[in-house]
Formats: C-alpha cells, structure tokens, sequence
C-alpha cells in the first residue's frame, strides 16, 4: 500500500462552523462592549453575547481536542499525518509572530513619529499652535489636550514586578525544557514534575500580571483612558496575557495526558507542540520588558 493510500482522513467534523459561530458571538459581544461603554449605554446583553461566544469556543476547543487525541490514541495518524500537524503549528505561530509585529509596529510608529510630531519636529512651532506648552516624551505622561484624556500620574517601573515576571518565564522555559528531555529519554516522572512546574510559573505570572494591573489602576491612573501610553501597554501586555493563559491551558491538557500515560520518548507532537507555543510567548515577552518597560 502507497503512503497516500494509507494518508488518514478525518470525518466530517461540525467543529469548524460550531467556532466560526463563537467567534461570530464573541468579538460582536466585545466590540458591542466598547462601542456601549463609549456611548454610556447599558453592557449588559453585550456581556452576556460575549460570554455566550466564549463559552461555545470553550466547547468547540474541547471538543475537538478531544476527537484529535482520540483519533491519535487509535493509532490512525502516520509519518505524513505527522508532518501535516507540524506544518499546521508552524504556521500558527508564525501568524501569532505577525500579530505581535504588527503592535510591536505600533508602539515604534507612536514612540518615534507620531508623538515627535505632535511635539512640533519638522514643522517648528506647529505644537503650541495646537497645544500651548505640549511636550513630546515618552513614556507620555501629559496628553496633548489632556482635559479630556489625563495621562497617567506615573508609569509602571521595570525592575519590580515585570523584572520579577520575566524571571519567572525564563525559569518556565528552563523547566519546560528540562520536562522535555526527560520525555526524550523515556523518564515519565521528571516529565510531570518539570512541567508541573511550568505551569506553576505561567500562573505565577499571571497572579504577578494582575498584581500589576491593579496596582496601576489603583495608584498610577494608569488605565485604559490614560491616553496613547495606557492604550498601547495594556493593549500588549493584555495580548500577552491571554497568550499565556492559553498556553498555560494548552500544558495544563499535555500533563493530564502525560498523567494518564500518553506520550511516549518517540511520539509525543502534542508536547512538543505546546512547548513550541510556550518558548515562543516567552520570548514575546523579554522584547516586551526590553521595548514597553525598560526602554
């Protein structure tokens, strides 16, 4: 028998319409979030379409995780198969690098030439035409018309908490990879322990990331309103944060599945697909630290 003749093809499957509908409910329920709060209408049927939207993702997630690992514990994926899901992830993250250069784009066009413009560089005298004693800094504490868009009273320092996350990420890419050799060699109990570790650290993360929130919101006046600044950083490391909740899920899945005895030193894609997420977000977010926090 060919290859192709034995190339495995899966059934008609209702998940791709079941998460284009909660997509669908989702981004309409957020963006009818947005444009309510803006107008100071009421949110609440908003909220309650986004969280529709987001619990029939949630399902469709579930779902079809689960009839993919079914289908490879039956013993129905080949050499090619294998190759197909490689293919699929590497694609994936290159989408997600996209994604994140596009706001990385955003934060260099705002920091080197929007904000030097509206301070008036290459029309002298341009600024306080618009906006009398308007200095042009970044980080931008003082809006140019700031009655209507207060910047911020202070901005998040890089040494205290960001520092102390981006050590917890590159310790989580220790221990993952760490994990991932013991996997390699057929040593199942290191495995689970070491990745039980990351993910202990990718929820330490996240507990320090609203740790950082609050406190911005609290005592900085640091928040969504604050102008471009508020904006732009919470839009990135909002972004990132999801990016971590979801791959701290995507691990949080592989160990049940290494619990259970999935997995062995020869076959394990779906670890090493996670892992590839995982190193992937952590190097997000040291050029987050360096970008957003630290320069």
């Amino acid at each position: 028998m060919s290859s192709n003749q034995s190339y495995y093809v899966p059934e008609s499957s209702i998940w791709p319409i079941v998460g284009s509908v909660g997509m669908l409910l989702t981004f309409f329920g957020l963006s009818s979030v947005l444009v309510n709060q803006s107008n100071g209408d009421s949110t609440t049927t908003a909220w309650v379409v986004f969280t529709v939207g987001a619990l029939v993702l949630i399902y469709m997630i579930t779902g079809w995780l689960r009839d993919v690992i079914r289908e490879s514990r039956a013993g129905l994926y080949d050499a090619q198969m294998d190759r197909s899901f490689r293919q699929g992830m590497s694609w994936f993250i290159f989408s997600e690098v996209a994604f994140f250069a596009a706001l990385f784009g955003s934060l260099f066009y705002i920091r080197f030439f929007a904000v030097p413009w509206l301070g008036g560089e290459g029309a002298k005298g341009t600024a306080n035409m618009l906006w009398e004693g308007f200095q042009a800094q970044w980080p931008l504490l003082t809006n140019p018309d700031n009655s209507q868009f207060a910047g911020p009273d202070s901005v998040i320092g890089p040494w205290g908490l960001p520092l102390l996350n981006t050590l917890i990420l590159v310790a989580s890419s220790i221990t993952l990879t760490l994990s991932h050799k013991a996997l390699k060699y057929d040593k199942r109990k290191p495995t689970i322990y070491w990745l039980a570790a990351t993910v202990a650290l990718g929820a330490l993360f996240l507990f320090f990331q609203i740790e950082e929130y609050v406190e911005a919101y609290s005592h900085l006046n640091l928040t969504l309103d604050s102008g471009i600044y508020g904006s732009i950083f919470f839009l990135m490391t909002g972004f990132h944060g999801l990016h971590v909740l979801l791959g701290g899920i995507i691990l949080f899945v592989v160990l049940m599945r290494l619990i259970k005895g999935h997995f062995s030193a020869h076959d394990h894609f779906g670890y090493e697909a996670g892992a590839w997420y995982w190193h992937f977000v952590d190097v997000v977010w040291i050029m987050l630290f360096v970008f957003v926090y630290v320069i």
